[in-house]
């Protein structure tokens, strides 16, 4: 009786244990996950809203409502009962309203929501969607952008067509420099303007004119009567594309004035509580691959403009105001963690919080946001390795407190693979590299895994700890990953970031490579089973590497540029090459747009490749991921042509697309591991 007893225990015991074990993350999770988003506080510090993103399964896309809670945490809802896309929320300065855009069934319009009673009303009948929703000082009136169209040139008249005929479309004609833009498509003529609307809803009243865009971050004068904003209304606008300037705008008048004139983009401009000052943000231009951005003060006509933050080699991004005048808050990267911080006028920094992000699921790149109420209460989107953003709370410049948790219902049931930061040295100029690995779930030290090396795109860009769904996947399939931040990644200083400059690619390449050759060193990865994948930029290293040497069993090369002579020219960004990336265009030197172009290698790859790209890339177009493909099999090379219908260069837009993407991946490095 009493082995009876025993053994029923034992078996209770082993059959619980079975339940309680975690599976590794699986790729139909991508579905369940949630992010919060653009959280805003009341200023009265007592509530936030924000975006609540997640994904819809069977429409395959994205979706995300306004939610509210207290700032405590407690009373978390849905703001209101309507099932569309709603965001931009805004609150009004008494904390009683929020403004907000959201979808109808003829476009984007500006809703109110009232506190006291719940209700909600649609306050425009916009021609297109409005942006940069910002509430006058006295909440009687709302500032927005909204793009105005204009008409396309005509150069030759058509006859009519016979009645009931059905000829082919009009020609679309174009003479814009910038005329297409990737994830868009072709952009209809137009110039985006600044607009006014009553808070009690009524007609929109255009304050700027003429063909000038007039974009970004508005900010009202305290007596409300100007509105600062940055546009470039330079005569040679166009071609001068890099630069902008701040100007205001007087709301009766509509008389424009401006304030800056450095060469280079200043832009999101801020006026302080008291009118007395203007923050903004901008880099003299010295046309190099990157410049770092700093915190700029002036006076409100212009006069007595200042740098603040050049003591931080970073570049500064949302910037907002302290209630008093005295400072402002402000986000920067540093190796390759996006914090929050505190700058008096006179310069002295106070970092306030870590780890901001979790907006962008799928690699782990820089995002997130935050909002500061009058009292000094802050909210951020906030991410680690193992969750996507969550709202955390900072009050009188404490610690920070989660108030949101919208993913411990998948995540509790999921091993994740443990990320761990590794740092190496250069062989080329012995500088300290930064990376991460992400381990397999049931990781175990004594044995030696294949690692997937994961390169990130830009090149001017930082991976960091973040949460990433792709890692997750790749790791759950059983490789080390390793994704590092080699030279050319921001988020380490201006120079650290520019060594690309008329050098790309160039000493990148070794950076990775050191960093392979360290997990080896450390036993962590077998040198014998070694895999490479990477986007964009990632693609480009990816295709370098394959090019360079043949130590990778297999490669993945997704949405590069192979070609540095037909991508300049081609491209949606076509324009913004010249001297910033090579010197003089492509005509003009030929030989180094040859040199640094992974094509110029395809003789030497003997890796087995798979070539990726979306077929509505307008970024990297489909013809360079077919350069290498096409080279490849004249070759006889081992290779694949994956292309992904109606993606962007954003492949992994569509939840089903980075699942494909991922999956694709897994299949190619499965065919050759372990042989």
């Amino acid at each position: 009786m009493k082995q009876t007893s025993y053994l029923l225990l034992f078996l209770l015991t082993f059959n619980f244990s079975i339940a309680q074990e975690k599976l590794p993350f699986q790729s139909l999770d991508v579905f369940e996950l949630e992010f919060a988003s653009d959280p805003q506080i009341s200023p009265d510090g007592s509530q936030v809203v924000y975006k609540r993103n997640g994904f819809d399964i069977m429409k395959d896309n994205s979706k995300g409502n306004l939610w509210i809670l207290n700032s405590d945490g407690t009373n978390h809802r849905k703001l209101t009962t309507r099932e569309v896309s709603e965001s931009q929320a805004s609150w009004s300065p008494s904390s009683d309203r929020i403004a907000f855009t959201s979808s109808t069934s003829e476009g984007s319009e500006i809703y109110m929501y009232w506190l006291s009673s719940g209700q909600i009303a649609k306050l425009t009948q916009l021609t297109a969607s409005p942006g940069s929703l910002t509430w006058s000082p006295d909440g009687k009136s709302l500032a927005f952008t909204m793009k105005v169209s204009a008409k396309s040139p005509v150069i030759a008249k058509m006859p009519k067509a016979p009645k009931g005929a059905k000829w082919a479309d009009a020609a679309r004609i174009t003479d814009r420099l910038k005329h297409e833009a990737d994830g868009a498509g072709y952009l209809k003529p137009g110039f985006t303007h600044i607009f006014t609307v009553p808070a009690q809803g009524g007609s929109a009243m255009q304050l700027t004119s003429g063909n000038f865009n007039h974009g970004g971050g508005l900010s009202f004068s305290s007596d409300g009567n100007e509105i600062y904003f940055s546009a470039n209304r330079n005569e040679n606008w166009e071609y001068d594309f890099r630069n902008s300037e701040v100007y205001k705008v007087n709301t009766i008048s509509k008389k424009i004035i401006q304030l800056t004139t450095q060469q280079g983009p200043d832009r999101s401009p801020m006026v302080s509580p008291k009118n007395d000052w203007v923050a903004f943000l901008s880099y003299e231009d010295k046309v190099q691959a990157h410049q770092t951005t700093y915190l700029n003060l002036m006076k409100t006509d212009g006069s007595a403009r200042k740098v603040i933050s050049s003591k931080l080699d970073r570049n500064v991004s949302n910037i907002t105001w302290d209630a008093e005048g005295k400072g402002l808050y402000f986000t920067y990267d540093t190796e390759g963690n996006t914090k929050i911080a505190y700058i008096t006028t006179g310069g002295k920094i106070n970092k306030l919080a870590e780890n901001v992000g979790g907006t962008t699921l799928g690699r782990p790149y820089a995002s997130g946001s935050y909002s500061v109420s009058n009292a000094g209460t802050i909210v951020y989107t906030q991410s680690t390795p193992d969750y996507p953003a969550e709202l955390a709370v900072i009050q009188s410049k404490g610690e920070a407190k989660l108030i949101t948790d919208l993913n411990s219902d998948i995540l509790d049931q999921r091993e994740l693979g443990q990320v761990e930061e590794v740092w190496y040295t250069s062989s080329y100029d012995q500088r300290k590299v930064q990376g991460w690995i992400v381990k397999p779930p049931q990781y175990d030290a004594s044995k030696k895994y294949p690692i997937l090396v994961e390169n990130h795109g830009g090149p001017i860009l930082n991976y960091g700890d973040r949460f990433s769904a792709e890692m997750q996947l790749y790791a759950a399939a059983g490789y080390v990953v390793f994704y590092p931040n080699p030279r050319g990644s921001t988020s380490y200083g201006e120079e650290f970031a520019n060594l690309l400059y008329n050098n790309y690619p160039g000493q990148d390449y070794d950076d990775v490579m050191d960093g392979v050759d360290y997990l080896i060193e450390k036993g962590i990865a077998d040198e014998n089973e070694l895999y490479v994948t990477g986007g964009s930029a990632g693609g480009i290293m990816t295709a370098w590497i394959i090019g360079k040497n043949n130590r990778f069993k297999a490669a993945v090369v997704a949405k590069p540029v192979m070609n540095w002579i037909s991508k300049t020219l081609v491209a949606d960004n076509y324009y913004g090459y010249a001297n910033s990336r090579y010197p003089g265009q492509p005509w003009e030197n030929f030989e180094i747009y040859w040199k640094f172009s992974p094509i110029s290698l395809v003789g030497n790859i003997e890796t087995p490749t798979m070539v990726m790209v979306g077929m509505n890339d307008l970024r990297t177009p489909p013809s360079e991921a077919k350069q290498l493909y096409h080279a490849l099999k004249l070759r006889k090379i081992e290779t694949v042509l994956v292309e992904i219908p109606g993606a962007s260069h954003g492949i992994a837009r569509r939840p089903s697309n980075l699942i494909s993407k991922i999956a694709h991946t897994l299949a190619w490095f499965e065919k050759y591991r372990g042989k």
